[in-house]
């Protein structure tokens, strides 16, 4: 065996004898690598605290169809005509759609303008759902509704076509027009033909000033 052989075995043996060197770099290593690895864990932990730049990412379109919530909008806002080609608006705080294949959307601080004859209404609600292909409205909790010509009243859990612009509640309701005031169980409403069907303990009461104002 060569001088250069023997040299490089004595050498291995020296590097992998108890207490050589091989030893003194794993004692050092069962040291070191648990506390390399807590700092690191500190550092990811602290990391979303200490940076202010924002953080982007690209979401493939592929996989929004099987999130929880496939669509989820702050300040939303739908538009469509009624079936005399009179415009509507519907606004929302939030609006969530949960799956593709169902085409209502969670509805919270909405707001809903038609243009009835040239004058505004106004539908507002904080909680409701809006159905995308029939263009409906439920209300769910209570609803105001008000048109600047002198019309308004209150009333909970109600359902809106806006094609149609017929408004039926299924709580109990009170209002005011311009000749007086009126309340019952239950209302449906022509927006459209401003008439009114109240149902169950229905009330009247004319404001006979307003009859001779009108």
């Amino acid at each position: 065996m060569s001088a250069a052989a023997d040299s490089q075995r004595t050498f291995r043996q020296h590097w992998a004898a108890p207490g050589g060197s091989h030893d003194r770099l794993v004692r050092t290593l069962k040291r070191a690598l648990p506390v390399i690895v807590g700092v690191l864990a500190a550092v990811l932990a602290t990391a979303p605290f200490t940076h202010d730049k924002e953080v982007s990412f690209l979401l493939d379109k592929k996989k929004v169809d099987v999130a929880s919530e496939r669509m989820k909008v702050t300040e939303a806002l739908y538009r469509g005509e009624d079936e005399k080609g009179q415009p509507f608006s519907l606004r929302a705080g939030s609006a969530v759609q949960k799956s593709s294949r169902e085409p209502i959307v969670q509805l919270k601080d909405m707001e809903a303008r038609l243009q009835i004859d040239g004058k505004a209404s106004v539908v507002v609600a904080q909680k409701g759902t809006y159905d995308i292909d029939k263009e409906r409205v439920g209300v769910i909790g209570p609803l105001q509704f008000q048109t600047e010509d002198g019309y308004r009243f209150t009333t909970r859990d109600a359902d809106i076509d806006l094609k149609t612009r017929r408004l039926a509640s299924h709580q109990r309701v009170d209002g005011r027009m311009p000749i007086g005031t009126f309340g019952a169980d239950q209302l449906k409403a022509d927006l459209t033909n401003r008439t009114v069907t109240l149902q169950g303990r229905a009330r009247l009461h004319i404001d006979q000033n307003g009859m001779r104002t009108k």
